[in-house]
């Protein structure tokens, strides 16, 4: 049966206007798409949960459809906005789930306005510390595996994002964070998905978003969660079993390298990942 999606917006402070696809009736679950991605990327996702319940995937400033404001490109102020969206829709008992920066706007959340209206939460695939600091001891920087092992390693990125300006190049820069086995064309796809992120307002965002340090707020979590990453990820599976390690009674599910294991396991491996999510949601 065909899936009827709402294409919708609201109007949050400031005047900035952002766009989300609707689909469904119940209790809700809200998508938050990782950075310069899309909420289009969950595609396969809104077609399944739109079965068992009210399925919201938002696009966050700048990102997607939604409008780009001159500044607003801090984890904080996507946190705002998610609860202005929360709130204008009168959404409680909210499942919140975050692919990777969207984790990072989750705990920015929950450390600004603490559970109000959340009740479940699905981490996908982020670390709570994405570059590391070259003063800390070897065995830390070891242990936390970052994904840019200092700020010079992360200003690079800046500039790789400053210099990808068409699907192509943004395909090239993104083809790491997925399987050898993902067909360019999805790859072009998802780049020029990225794209409706300006690229110097995706540049600033990802530089403010990697040097934030979220250890010290992981354990402080007690909405039931589940945290799902894959082995050949961005992320180590270590990162992630970490995650679950902190907070009380929390899940964690890996993907293996032949389950489409990587940062973006549930566009590789749609099936298997909605079947996890949905065992967790119940």
């Amino acid at each position: 049966m065909a899936v009827t999606i709402a294409h919708k917006s609201i109007t949050i402070s400031g005047g900035v206007t952002l766009r989300y696809q609707e689909a469904g009736a119940g209790k809700p679950l809200v998508m938050l798409p990782g950075w310069s991605q899309s909420a289009a990327e969950f595609k396969y996702q809104i077609a399944k949960f739109v079965e068992h319940r009210r399925v919201i995937a938002l696009d966050q400033r700048g990102h997607g459809e939604s409008d780009k404001p001159a500044g607003g490109y801090r984890i904080a102020r996507l946190a705002a906005d998610l609860r202005e969206v929360l709130i204008a829709l009168d959404l409680s008992d909210v499942d919140l789930l975050g692919h990777s920066m969207g984790c990072s706007v989750s705990w920015s959340y929950l450390d600004l306005f603490g559970p109000e209206r959340l009740s479940r939460l699905i981490l996908v695939d982020e670390a709570a510390v994405v570059t590391g600091n070259p003063s800390w001891p070897e065995s830390e920087r070891e242990a936390l595996d970052c994904l840019f092992a200092d700020p010079v390693a992360l200003a690079a990125q800046y500039q790789n994002v400053l210099g990808a300006t068409d699907a192509e190049a943004v395909a090239d820069l993104l083809a790491g964070m997925f399987t050898p086995g993902v067909a360019r064309e999805d790859l072009v796809w998802i780049g020029g998905e990225n794209l409706k992120m300006p690229r110097q307002h995706a540049a600033d965002l990802v530089y403010h978003h990697a040097l934030i340090d979220w250890r010290d707020l992981i354990p402080t979590i007690r909405l039931p969660t589940l945290v799902v990453g894959g082995d050949v990820s961005i992320f180590s599976a270590r990162s992630q079993h970490w995650l679950a390690e902190q907070i009380p009674g929390a899940e964690c599910v890996i993907f293996g390298a032949d389950e489409g294991g990587s940062h973006f396991m549930f566009y590789e491996n749609p099936e298997k990942f909605n079947a996890v999510v949905e065992g967790f949601l119940g």
